[in-house]
């Protein structure tokens, strides 16, 4: 799964993915993004082949659900299912996005406790995960929310957790952001793990564990114990 991610690029490295998009747009360092926040990301406007920048609260809300609460329980999507399953189908189908990001977390499992480590590209530069959103509204309230796809973990990721976000290369951009298109073919031949020898994992101290910890400490590299697997 991915519970945990890293969004701190400049607006002009993020201008590297779409340029200008972000342009003026006041971006603060997130050290340790964590369900039910803000997330900056990218979808085409509604209406238009357009993408634009825009802000979604983590953990997808469907329109028909009853309480915010749920999108705790719906922060992922597994691309195994994700057609299928209720909460998600409607987004496959029509909402794709692609959420910013420039690494995330996983917690490896030790004898006696677990190991964070930052799981990030080669050289630190910023990418997108493959997303959906949704909009829900609730009497005067409206609010829009997004899940990260995940998938089977490349080897590098596996000597952690089983599961990865599904990180895109910028080939794939405009093709899943078009959900008319990648929503009904093509998109599978992009789902994958991405590939483990442009990535590398940094272990961190458990000054991440805590959401309330939203620092560059989060991201201070640490020597991992004696039964590390790296």
């Amino acid at each position: 799964m991915c519970g945990r991610f890293t969004l701190t690029a400049t607006p002009e490295a993020l201008n590297q993915l779409f340029p200008s998009l972000f342009d003026g747009i006041d971006i603060v360092p997130q050290y340790n993004v964590a369900p039910s926040q803000q997330v900056l990301a990218v979808r085409l406007r509604p209406g238009s082949n357009q993408p634009e920048a825009v802000r979604f609260r983590w953990g997808l809300v469907p329109s028909w659900a009853d309480d915010l609460k749920i999108g705790y329980r719906l922060i992922n999507a597994r691309v195994e299912t994700v057609r299928d399953k209720p909460a998600f189908r409607a987004a496959y189908k029509h909402r794709h996005c692609l959420v910013l990001a420039d690494g995330f977390y996983e917690w490896q499992k030790r004898q006696h406790d677990k190991q964070p480590y930052h799981l990030r590209l080669r050289g630190g530069r910023p990418f997108g995960f493959a997303g959906l959103w949704e909009s829900w509204r609730h009497e005067t309230q409206t609010i829009e929310s997004c899940t990260i796809l995940t998938t089977q973990a490349n080897d590098l990721t596996r000597e952690v957790h089983d599961r990865m976000p599904v990180i895109l290369g910028p080939e794939h951009y405009r093709h899943w952001l078009d959900a008319s298109v990648s929503g009904t073919n093509g998109a599978s031949a992009y789902l994958g793990p991405y590939p483990a020898g442009e990535m590398e994992a940094v272990a961190v101290g458990t000054r991440v564990n805590s959401p309330k910890n939203n620092d560059p400490g989060c991201l201070a590299p640490v020597a991992p114990a004696g039964d590390s697997l790296f």
